[in-house]
């Protein structure tokens, strides 16, 4: 695969174009996070433009995450003049800082409107990269993006600072045990869910075109209940969109590894092989972009959305978060009693951070999107849980002492003197109704939004999971005498502390909503909820105290992203009244009158045996009409209400809606229906 990163400044690159001694100063800080040497940027900038020169770009960019959950860019051409002569070029300080206007990107108080300076730095990290277009290229240079006064005003900010965070206690916690410093990494491999439709269909439903889903519309006969389309046979047409998505990406470094269908009809999904946590949220802004590009080009739309439409799964994104120490996975069960006793200490600190907080885990994945499929029976619930699987659950009893200990000889599992059970390579069932699942040597976080940044959700576990890092890297330094014993008696303090957390059953059952109750787990139901923790002073004071978020920057996200929510559901209830208004009803006025017409002649012409349906066929389209108008009124009002009037008047209109989609002609309906767009492509 020669082609495999050649729209990338990579290492390759790097060498290519740099002199040796600053290639090798830029890859140690990229690969071991060592301080950049403002000294060298220069001589990179002059090299990237070269590069970049060279494989037909003409613009650069500073490519950033603004809390709009989207990727922003402002395109400068290298044109430049010496000496009235018009040259190609990129200077180090419009490589390692620009200037974007900051007023029209959301804030949540950080910024008023007239205060309109932003600043765009350089992320060395994440390697700069080609976009190609029909006419052209450009070079954007993945950066942060912050105020004037230096507050986060991105989700790459937070997550490079939870990174910082997550090392340094990573390393405090092994230095207790007695390894020497080495390299920690935390990597991310995100699955992408995607529905792809044909576009002369999109283009005719203004829902999708304004919302990302569909607001009306009556389930099909056939939608999932034969399961037969889940790693089925892929459709052509769909294969050529997979295979240019893929090259695509392989161009730009992005390592696409494995496709198939997914559990909906015209439902698919994209899984990469892992890498490191920045790059992989970067590349996975970029899989989605080419995604919607590569089915654009072969007229169809991809769809992001959560829930694009009703009666079959949504669609999420699964991320896979591990983290290792020296090149060992800290998240897979050793051989030996000392790397059981890391793994076990690990495993203790991860359930004590997802019990904790939960409240911080919920409120990463809280969009009016996923609101459609957390606890929908279709992804994991809103109850945040932790699926281990019998096996180390069985450990983890072992070590509390409780009914767990009979599959073992001893009566408590002894740090340091017993082992582990042999585990194999999967030594756990996979659980897809639970929202963080162990899968052998990494914990799946199922819970985040097929359209959501993955900078968020990634941020807060690197937090929360340093955070009981120290606690126990704290309490194992004040420790006096044996170390195993001490060890021995923290661990099985924590896990009896939070075993609450672990749940390897059914999270979609009833049952585990009245459990989680018992066990007194939160269980924040919508978005507005869920984001409201935000605010809450343990909170505030646990993302200060790492600098990952300072209180005005936390204090933002709740503005930010409680308005976002509210504005989506007011969209979506005016493009629904909008929709109703001058497609639907029209539709339905016109059936009711053709059915009054030929009732009407039916009776003039006497003829008893059509009047009987008639007329109950044109009832019943009088009484949707009538339904249709009293549900618009109440839509048109609850629009001045909550986001929770809006949505209750939708569903109330959406349900009168849909049983005139089943009454009206099937040419006469303005609507591309399910059965058409779910299954015609």
């Amino acid at each position: 695969m020669s082609f495999f990163g050649e729209d990338v400044f990579g290492a390759d690159a790097m060498r290519a174009y740099l002199p040796q001694n600053v290639a090798d100063a830029l890859l140690a800080t990229i690969e071991d996070r060592a301080p950049l040497d403002p000294g060298i940027a220069g001589d990179v900038a002059s090299a990237m433009r070269n590069w970049a020169v060279d494989r037909g770009a003409t613009h650069y960019t500073h490519w950033f995450l603004p809390l709009n959950g989207a990727t922003a860019e402002k395109h400068d051409a290298f044109l430049d003049f010496e000496n009235g002569h018009p040259i190609m070029a990129l200077s180090a300080k419009n490589l390692i800082v620009g200037e974007p206007d900051a007023s029209s990107f959301p804030s949540g108080g950080l910024r008023s409107t007239f205060e309109a300076r932003g600043y765009t730095a350089w992320d060395p990290t994440s390697p700069a990269f080609i976009k190609r277009h029909g006419k052209g290229a450009t070079l954007c240079i993945p950066t942060a993006f912050c105020s004037f006064s230096g507050e986060s005003l991105d989700k790459k900010t937070p997550l490079l600072r939870s990174r910082q965070a997550i090392v340094a206690a990573t390393k405090r916690l092994m230095k207790v045990f007695g390894l020497p410093e080495e390299r920690v990494s935390v990597t991310l491999g995100i699955e992408q869910e995607y529905f792809l439709i044909d576009r002369n269909f999109y283009l005719q439903r203004p829902d999708l075109v304004q919302t990302g889903r569909t607001v009306f519309g009556a389930p099909p006969a056939k939608q999932q209940q034969l399961e037969d389309h889940y790693f089925g046979l892929i459709k052509m047409r769909v294969l050529d969109i997979m295979s240019e998505v893929e090259q695509e990406l392989w161009r730009l470094g992005i390592p696409a590894k494995t496709r198939h269908n997914e559990v909906a009809p015209a439902q698919f999904e994209l899984a990469p092989i892992f890498e490191d946590a920045n790059l992989a949220c970067d590349h996975n802004m970029l899989v989605m972009e080419v995604l919607r590009q590569v089915a654009k080009r072969h007229g169809m739309a991809c769809l992001l959305h959560e829930k694009p439409f009703a009666g079959v799964n949504g669609s999420g994104k699964h991320n896979n978060w591990s983290i290792s120490y020296g090149g060992k996975n800290l998240l897979n069960p050793g051989g030996d009693p000392g790397q059981n006793a890391i793994f076990l200490t690990v495993l203790a600190a991860i359930l004590t951070a997802v019990d904790r907080h939960a409240d911080l885990l919920r409120a990463t994945v809280a969009t009016a999107g996923n609101d459609h499929r957390l606890g929908a029976s279709e992804a994991p619930p809103a109850i945040i849980s932790v699926f281990l699987g019998d096996q180390l659950t069985a450990v983890i009893d072992s070590i509390c002492g409780g009914n767990g200990a009979k599959a073992h000889k001893a009566s408590a599992l002894r740090i340091g003197v017993d082992t582990l059970p042999p585990l194999p390579r999967d030594a756990t069932d996979r659980n897809r109704t639970s929202p963080f699942a162990f899968t052998s040597n990494k914990f799946e976080f199922r819970a985040p939004g097929a359209s959501q940044s993955c900078a968020d959700p990634c941020t807060m576990i690197n937090l929360i999971v340093a955070d009981a890092f120290d606690e126990i890297a704290t309490r194992l330094e004040a420790a006096t005498g044996d170390f195993n014993t001490a060890l021995q008696s923290l661990l099985r303090e924590l896990f009896t502390a939070h075993r609450r957390i672990i749940f390897n059953g059914d999270g979609y059952g009833d049952e585990w909503i009245h459990e989680a109750e018992r066990r007194g787990l939160p269980n924040r139901r919508d978005a507005l909820d869920a984001l409201s923790v935000f605010r809450s002073p343990e909170n505030i004071a646990l993302c200060s105290r790492y600098g990952v978020y300072n209180e005005r920057e936390l204090a933002s996200r709740f503005e930010v992203f409680s308005e976002e929510y509210v504005s989506r559901i007011r969209i979506e209830g005016a493009v629904a009244l909008d929709i109703a208004s001058t497609m639907i009803i029209p539709a339905v006025q016109n059936e009711f009158a053709s059915a009054a017409s030929a009732l009407r002649d039916a009776e003039a012409l006497g003829i008893d045996a059509a009047s009987a349906p008639l007329r109950s066929r044109a009832e019943a389209l009088g009484d949707g009409l009538s339904g249709l108008l009293s549900a618009t009124v109440a839509l048109e009002s609850a629009l001045q209400e909550s986001p929770h009037s809006i949505q209750g008047s939708m569903a109330a209109l959406r349900k009168v809606a849909d049983d005139m989609e089943q009454l009206v002609t099937d040419a006469h309906w303005p609507l591309p229906k399910y059965r058409e767009m779910l299954f015609i492509y």
